[in-house]
């Protein structure tokens, strides 16, 4: 792959749905199907929103080893990214990636208790594509 950042960011901004990986504490992996990130700086940090309560914060927040997968279905390709995952509950990162229709999930704004970003960032990742896979260093 000649550019990966490019290849992989522009794949990534054209699927609806994102699957996270955390590790439970007995050790074994765990995946999550996610709306697509709000926000992506390169292919190295990657921005989601989830609720502060649940299975997922409370698993990065014990172990920040995670993976993030996109897949294309219709040209059967996907890229796997490994990283790190960070639980961000600041205003200023709230804030940054608030949506107006957000609400209808955080009732109280963007200042709600629950709500909280998702802040990824990857160090490698694997792309598959055409029958072949490849991995890569995000840099």
């Amino acid at each position: 792959m000649r550019d990966a950042e490019k290849t992989v960011g522009t794949m990534i901004d054209k699927q609806k749905t994102a699957f996270i990986g955390s590790i439970d504490s007995e050790g074994f992996p765990n995946i999550k199907a996610m709306l697509q990130p709000r926000k992506r700086e390169g292919i190295k940090t990657i921005y989601l929103t989830t609720n502060t309560s649940s299975m997922r914060v409370a698993q990065y927040r014990k172990n920040s080893h995670a993976c993030i997968y996109f897949c294309d279905n219709r040209f059967f390709r996907g890229v796997m990214l490994r990283g790190t995952m960070e639980v961000l509950v600041d205003s200023v990162s709230k804030e940054m990636i608030w949506q107006e229709g957000d609400i209808m999930y955080y009732p109280e704004g963007v200042t709600d208790s629950d709500y909280c970003v998702l802040k990824f960032t990857a160090t490698s990742g694997r792309f598959y594509s055409n029958f072949k896979s490849e991995s890569f260093i995000v840099e």
